[in-house]
Formats: C-alpha cells, structure tokens, sequence
C-alpha cells in the first residue's frame, strides 16, 4: 500500500503544491480545508497518486475528527504523515492593525488548529510505524517580528510545540518537525505590506516551500533530520545567525531588518 498523508488548508497554495509534489512520488494525499476549491485536482496530473478531498474546520476538533475518519478510511487506517499546513495572517502595528477579533480569529487557526490537529492525529500517527508530523512555522519565529506580533506569536507556538513533541513523541516513533519559511508568494499576503516584506522582499513562491514539505515526509526511513528546517537562503541565515549570535545582536539585526524604528542597543 502507498504511503498516506493528510494535509490541512490544502485548498489553495502551500498545501495544495504539497499535495501534488507527494502524489506525483506515489503517495496517497488527503487534501482537506474549508474552502471548498478542489477542482484542480481533475485536472492536474498526480503521476501514480490518489488524492481525496473534504471539509476541514481546524478550529473544530469533531471536524478533525471526521476528516480523519473519513481520509484514513481510504488508506486502511494507515497515516504515514500530517501537515499541519493550515494557517491566516494579519500584520500591522499591534494597536492600530489589530483588534480583539482579528487577534482571537488568528490563533484559533495559527495556535490552536495545529494542536488540534496534532492531538487528533496522534492515534493514527502511532499505528503507522516511523510516521511523521510536519508543521508549518515561519522564520517569524526566530525572534519576535514587529507588525506582524500576533502571528510571530503564534508561530512560536507552533515552535514550542513541535519541539516538546519531538522529545514527547520519539519514543512512539513519531518523528516531529517544522518548517520555517519567510515570507511566500500566496494569497495570504496579496493585501498585506510591512518593513520586513520590503526589505527582505518575497523570494519564495509556494512551490518552494511544498517542494522542501515533501522531501522532509518523504525522508529516508530512519534518516535524523533537524527538527527545525529553515527554507530558502535568507531563512537559513537568519536561523543560522540566531543559533550563535547573543540575544541583543539578534534581536538589533531583527530591528534593521522589519522596522523603521530607532533601536538602541
């Protein structure tokens, strides 16, 4: 039987490219989201994949429930991975580009929809021998990231997490890790401008991103992997840099580079 993997908010972008990359390797993919846009999945060739399609609420742990019901019924129980891909975006001054609502609707998605798929998954995770889970963080996560606080937030979240449950879950043969892109050509940002994206400008298209979540699902079988994958060169800098350099110069360099405001050292 083929490897399996669910991928969460795959109607568009990130995910759906994912989908692709692994069902053109053989894979069988379950593309769930609660946009319902899967017409490009009769017209784009899988290679040798199946991919199967549905509703997916990430807020919503019954909805995760179901979607994983319902995929893993076509794989006979078996999930070789799950991309926690799922995500939404608001930038700006924390005040004046925020509110209570924007902030609440964010980490319901960001924060809490990765936890919930994590734990709903966990039971299928664990029947299926050196199975993965694969979230998506951000290079926004090195250090806090002005104008973009909630989201940066959140995407430390989804940092703690993976790396908790990367030591939690190794003894179950689960292997736990992330992905850290900077900013993507998607439609998360067509309105979205700040310092940082026109500085470090939007280098990576979706494509790119979904070709480095395959290869990290697809990795050779008892291979050690990072846990943490930074994608694309300014990505991989910037992590490299944060790992050696003192909090301060991390977080003086972070202030060059995502604001206009006066930094004192």
């Amino acid at each position: 039987m083929s490897r399996s993997v669910f991928i969460s908010g795959a109607a568009r972008g990130i995910g759906r490219s994912t989908a692709l990359h692994l069902a053109r390797r053989g894979w069988t993919v379950g593309v769930y989201d609660i946009l319902d846009d899967f017409g490009w999945i009769t017209t784009e060739n899988l290679g040798p994949g199946t991919i199967h399609h549905g509703y997916l609420d990430v807020t919503d742990p019954e909805s995760w429930t179901k979607a994983l019901e319902d995929f893993t019924s076509h794989t006979g129980g078996r999930l070789d991975a799950l991309v926690n891909n799922a995500g939404v975006l608001h930038g700006g001054p924390f005040v004046e580009g925020g509110s209570y609502e924007k902030d609440s609707a964010l980490v319901d998605v960001n924060v809490k929809g990765v936890f919930n798929g994590a734990r709903a998954a966990y039971p299928y995770l664990k029947a299926t021998p050196d199975s993965t889970l694969l979230n998506l963080a951000s290079a926004s996560a090195i250090y806090g990231t002005p104008d973009l606080a909630v989201y940066s937030a959140s995407k430390f979240a989804v940092r703690g997490l993976t790396e908790a449950l990367n030591v939690e879950w190794e003894p179950e043969g689960i292997k736990v890790r992330a992905l850290w892109p900077l900013f993507v050509k998607t439609n998360l940002l067509d309105d979205f401008s700040a310092t940082s994206t026109k500085r470090l400008g939007v280098r990576l298209k979706a494509d790119d991103v979904a070709k480095a979540a395959a290869d990290m699902v697809e990795r050779e079988r008892g291979k050690i992997a990072k846990v943490h994958q930074p994608v694309g060169l300014p990505a991989k800098v910037l992590y490299g840099l944060s790992q050696v350099c003192p909090s301060w110069m991390v977080r003086f360099g972070n202030g060059i580079l995502t604001t206009n405001r006066k930094l004192k050292i």
